[in-house]
């Protein structure tokens, strides 16, 4: 299909013009002929900027052949700022982004991050902003099972009591009565507009009174008792009629917690999107958020389940007027980079268009029915667009004039659409003042990637020598640093009150007690939110919020502001020899994860689940796990750590594996059974083999190439 000087697949220009385009006011010509345009005018210079990235690395590779680390790391820096990889540093400043929704201004609470493209998994992501606490706590390890406490098929009452005990406990800690505990009320009730308490020692009250907000049914018998803590808010729940109500003295059957404010619809490293077909499935499930009538029907337990998107709760506030809270979590879009591009569309000369400059005009496009409909997203009319993996500020003011001309092509105010920038490559890093200065007007997000950014840094150094085994990384100086750095950068530039400071992912949705214990360290650190693996870690991380008060953090950290450029730049080299058992247990660990992720991708179409470990914890993953993991064991290959007979041995050691923890998929093909014709193993082999040769260590262009090559095989099969 021509459409202004592009071709455009049909499958994509049926579901813009008969879905997208209707209710938003876009002319069909228009929108055409000014997205031809932007094509035009963007796709060159991000061609350009890619060359750019090119350039550096072999300058930089050249550099480490002819130098030695550490020794000459004072003409290392001299030379980075030569080439212009290191920017010279602009004068302070602060944000001055405006109409920023109060869940990313305001609020400090956990936020998902989920693959668009899976309905189910983002309507339950949407609805997460309110979450059972006894539900959180009843079906994880945060209570134990000792002592006859176990989860088991049926309700367990003993397990049942402790789950209550520890509510009551948070209660007590965020919420504290004049006198005695939440366990000993026998009666909530509002009286002259104030929350009264009966409990089991006599009358009392909140220690705090300005922390009741409103209630649900009658005022001698509410039915929900709406509290507010550190900006986040707790719903008691009550029924004496409820079987768990029935059991408490005051009727409460639940505590419901404001869970995830934020959510990212990822387009990108969760998701397996290589062609038109799938696209449509990512831009649709957009649309349907976006219009607030996505739903899924599924089997679980045998039963059919019909999920839809939540509705705003209402409740009757302190002084008797109606009080709406918003039902669902403030919905972040996260687009592809600007490295792929994608079939779907082919500019005036017949080239693909990159994906990312698709996405801004497509996934901007599709908001527009939440900005000038119901806003039932963003209340204050903003479009949220998280861009990953761009290097250094020449590649986000890039950005920041694409979204310039998408808001003229689609008639909206300058800086309606809003900017996450993902701090996940080295560039970056260093230069994470400056990239934040591009977008000063318009930026409401910043984010460490641990994952992503490791597999940069060995990448981008990977001729320097033999990196430190990937377990090591966590407590290196550079690691260290970059998440100090990025702190401190976004208190420097004014994000507080404006924008997220955000901390990464807790990848073990089956150990939350260890998550519990551990993930305060994020908010310790200065973020305002941080990535969790599920609804249920989302009610659960939730809780630190109450424990912690970020603001109060944030405003400490400041004193503690310094240059953290020299740690930054001190590359993760080995300063030890291995012995044989060591070296074979960093590659079985790199092989097994790598295998184990790529087969999913390849074969199944699935870019983010829950995949064992080599000691079969599962861990929620996605794309940067093969960034990390690939680049690792080709830095090794490089340096003479491993060969390549070891490498292959190990793969193929490592296939068998994979193949036994999947062996109860009816829709899984072992890789073990023929490595030659399985494209999953051999997707996994040119990752490693052909790691150097990468861009900047990525795995997209290898992936799409497999992906759709396994798809033209599944569909020769189907028709022979």
């Amino acid at each position: 299909m021509n459409k202004s000087g592009m071709q455009v697949n049909p499958a994509l220009y049926e579901f813009i013009e008969k879905e997208a385009l209707p209710g938003t006011g876009v002319k069909s010509e228009d929108f055409w002929s000014g997205f031809s345009e932007v094509v035009h005018a963007f796709a060159p210079e991000n061609g350009q900027l890619l060359h750019k990235r090119e350039e550096l690395q072999q300058k930089i590779d050249e550099w480490h052949h002819s130098h030695q680390w550490p020794n000459e790391r004072d003409a290392y820096e001299s030379f980075l700022k030569e080439i212009g990889y290191l920017e010279d540093e602009t004068e302070d400043f602060h944000i001055t982004t405006q109409n920023v929704d109060q869940e990313i201004a305001s609020q400090a609470g956990p936020q998902l991050v989920v693959p668009v493209n899976n309905a189910r998994y983002a309507i339950n992501a949407a609805n997460a902003r309110w979450g059972s606490l006894y539900d959180a706590l009843y079906g994880t390890d945060v209570i134990s099972e000792e002592n006859g406490a176990e989860r088991g098929t049926s309700y367990n009452p003993e397990r049942g009591e402790l789950v209550i005990a520890y509510a009551k406990k948070f209660l007590d800690e965020a919420i504290p009565l004049k006198n005695g505990s939440h366990a000993e009320v026998t009666r909530y009730f509002i009286k002259n507009g104030q929350l009264s308490v009966d409990t089991s020692n006599g009358k009392t009250a909140l220690q705090d009174p300005n922390a009741f907000r409103g209630h649900q049914g009658s005022a001698d018998h509410p039915t929900a008792v709406l509290l507010q803590h550190n900006d986040l808010h707790i719903d008691i729940r009550i029924n004496h009629q409820h079987p768990i109500g029935r059991t408490d003295k005051a009727g409460v059957k639940d505590v419901c917690i404001e869970a995830a404010l934020t959510t990212i619809m990822d387009c990108e490293d969760s998701v397996t999107a290589v062609d038109a077909e799938d696209k449509v499935l990512v831009y649709r499930n957009w649309l349907g958020l976006m219009k607030g009538s996505l739903t899924e029907r599924f089997v679980k337990g045998g039963e059919t389940v019909h999920r839809t998107l939540s509705d705003d709760r209402y409740y009757t506030g302190q002084d008797g007027s109606d009080l709406k809270l918003r039902g669902r979590s403030l919905l972040l879009i996260r687009n592809v980079g600007h490295l792929m591009t994608n079939g779907m569309l082919l500019d005036r000369n017949g080239n693909e268009v990159p994906e990312g400059i698709a996405d801004a005009v497509i996934t901007s496009l599709i908001a527009l029915h939440d900005i000038k409909g119901k806003r039932t997203n963003s209340e204050e009319g903003s479009i949220y667009i998280v861009k990953p993996k761009m290097h250094g500020s020449e590649e986000v003011a890039f950005s920041n004039r694409l979204f310039n001309a998408v808001e003229d092509l689609l008639g909206l105010e300058r800086h309606t659409i809003k900017i996450g920038v993902m701090d996940e490559e080295r560039r970056t890093t260093l230069n994470l003042k400056n990239c934040i200065h591009a977008v000063k007007d318009r930026i409401v997000f910043i984010n460490t990637g641990f994952l992503d950014r490791t597999g940069d840094e060995i990448h981008t150094s990977i001729q320097a020598g033999a990196v430190i085994r990937k377990g090591e990384m966590k407590q290196s100086v550079w690691l260290n640093a970059y998440e100090k750095s990025n702190v401190d950068n976004g208190l420097l530039c004014g994000l507080p009150g404006k924008a997220q400071i955000g901390k990464g992912m807790w990848a073990m949705p089956d150990r939350m007690k260890e998550m519990m214990e551990q993930k305060t360290g994020h908010l310790k650190a200065g973020g305002n939110t941080a990535w969790v693996p599920s609804p249920t870690a989302a009610t659960l991380h939730a809780l630190h919020y109450h424990q912690l008060q970020v603001k109060s953090i944030q405003e400490s950290l400041r004193s503690k502001i310094t240059n953290r450029k020299q740690a930054l730049l001190t590359i993760p080299l080995a300063d030890q020899q291995w012995t044989a058992e060591e070296i074979e247990q960093e590659l079985e660990n790199n092989a097994q994860g790598l295998l184990g992720y790529v087969v999913r991708w390849v074969e199944h179409g699935i870019g983010c689940s829950k995949v064992p470990d080599i000691h079969n914890v599962g861990l929620m993953e996605d794309r940067a796990t093969l960034r990390i993991s690939s680049q690792h064991i080709t830095n090794w290959l490089q340096h003479g750590i491993v060969t390549e007979q070891q490498v292959v041995q190990m793969l193929e050691k490592m296939a068998k594996i994979v193949d036994h923890q999947n062996a109860n998929d009816p829709a899984y093909q072992p890789m073990s059974e023929d490595f030659g014709n399985s494209v999953a193993f051999q997707a996994a082999k040119e990752l490693i083999f052909e790691g150097t040769k990468q861009p900047s260590g990525y795995t997209e262009p290898i992936l799409h190439k497999r992906r759709l090559e396994y798809k033209e095989k599944m569909l020769a099969l189907k028709e022979s």
